[in-house]
């Protein structure tokens, strides 16, 4: 399986509620004539795309023959009743990660050069065992990180109407709206029900901010990588640049909350901090890897700590786990979020789109983790009292000494200045 820059997507954001534009992404529109002729044609177009391209060459125990016969026996008179059909069909699947998108959601999808977005800024998926609506991650001073929801909080209601069972289509639908206006969400959280008013809003996000940091192991860069969007590589060459010329010490690369994005930047972003080694494994159907590799090109050789926690999610694991795997930094936090399947986003006739997941990966070492995650080298667990308060109410202590994982990072940092990473890991 060959990596290209423009298809593939590596993110637990099943759906991000806000509006995304394509150029980066590479993707173009179908014009909408042809769809006009036949709606069986979309039907059958999504088919044989699942038909060639699904991880799973089973179908995760699906005749997927017999679902064919069964769709394209329908008849069609408008395109509402081609994407009901479309998503019954691959609900059978039973992969949140893949899913069809009509024009407008598919739009919702798309990366922008302006990075403008559209919504409340969080990302969700449904959980493949309870079928609720699962937040991955608030994106960082969104409305939705402003009103306090956080990873793994579960969304039971959206303006009243009960979510379980529902397509994540449908929860977009219910959210998502214009500037402005308002949507109630009723949140689930060990076991208590939370309610939010959250209002619309543009938002202009940036993937990464950094900054020098005075502390007892030196002056350090502290790098936050909020999600790999199309220029996250730029933003973080950027940084490493800025505070390499500043002499910084050692770095803190900050991956909390980080819902993951597209599979190149977390690669290209790897290829920044390793001159050497393996930084991930892609697996296809056939059981064919794809390596990944470092190409000699890293922008420093200094010790590095990587904070990680529940939201930090697949191209945010594909980094983490390289940098670990290899001994290149100490991992520091809570366990991750647990999502190795590779999604290609696949445009359509009419404008409408397909995520299918074509792919699994494993970490260097080959360690598969989906549905585990990655566990830190050193684990500072935080509440979600705790982390509500650090990033909500007490935003300036982030990435601070008063930050407890922040300052065990730093801690690490100092016993680098005359140990190397690797027996700093051993003990």
């Amino acid at each position: 399986m060959v990596i290209t820059k423009s298809k593939l997507v590596l993110s637990a954001t099943v759906v991000t509620l806000s509006t995304i534009a394509v150029t980066s992404l590479g993707i173009h529109s179908i014009g909408k004539a042809s769809f006009k002729d036949s709606h069986k044609d979309l039907v059958d177009e999504v088919w044989q795309i699942i038909n060639y391209r699904y991880v799973d060459g089973t179908f995760n125990q699906v005749d997927w023959q017999a679902v064919r016969k069964e769709y394209l026996s329908k008849s069609y008179t408008d395109e509402k009743e081609a994407y009901k059909s479309i998503r019954e069909m691959l609900k059978k699947l039973e992969d949140p990660y893949t899913r069809f998108m009509n024009p407008e959601e598919f739009k919702s999808l798309q990366v922008d050069t302006s990075g403008e977005l559209t919504g409340i800024g969080i990302t969700i998926s449904q959980d493949e065992k309870t079928k609720q609506l699962l937040v991955i991650a608030p994106i960082d001073d969104t409305p939705a990180f402003k009103a306090g929801i956080l990873a793994k909080d579960v969304i039971v209601e959206i303006n009243g109407k009960n979510t379980k069972g529902m397509d994540t289509n449908d929860a977009v639908s219910l959210i998502r709206g214009k500037p402005g206006t308002r949507v109630k969400l009723t949140i689930l959280r060990n076991g208590q029900k939370k309610q939010f008013d959250i209002q619309r809003a543009r938002i202009e996000i940036h993937p990464v901010r950094y900054s020098e940091k005075k502390t007892p192991a030196g002056n350090i860069g502290y790098i936050r990588l909020n999600q790999f969007s199309a220029n996250a590589s730029k933003e973080m060459k950027d940084a490493i640049q800025n505070l390499e010329a500043k002499k910084v010490s050692g770095y803190i690369l900050d991956l909390r909350g980080n819902p993951g994005g597209l599979l190149y930047a977390s690669i290209e972003i790897a290829q920044m901090w390793m001159n050497k080694g393996t930084i991930v494994f892609t697996i296809d159907r056939q059981g064919t890897q794809d390596k990944q590799v470092a190409n000699g090109s890293a922008l420093t050789n200094k010790p590095l700590v990587v904070l990680v926690d529940k939201g930090s999610a697949s191209a945010s694991e594909i980094l983490s786990g390289a940098l670990q795997d290899n001994k290149r930094a100490i991992l520091v936090g809570n366990q991750t979020f647990g999502k190795g399947l590779v999604q290609s986003v696949q445009p359509l006739r009419s404008g409408s789109g397909l995520a299918v997941t074509i792919a699994k990966y494993h970490t260097p070492s080959g360690k598969d983790i989906n549905k585990h995650g990655i566990d830190p080298d050193v684990k500072v667990e935080l509440t979600d009292a705790q982390r509500q308060d650090l990033w909500l109410r007490e935003r300036d202590k982030l990435g601070t000494l008063a930050d407890p994982q922040f300052a065990k990072a730093v801690e690490l940092l100092g016993k680098q200045t005359t140990e190397n990473t690797s027996t700093i890991r051993k003990n």
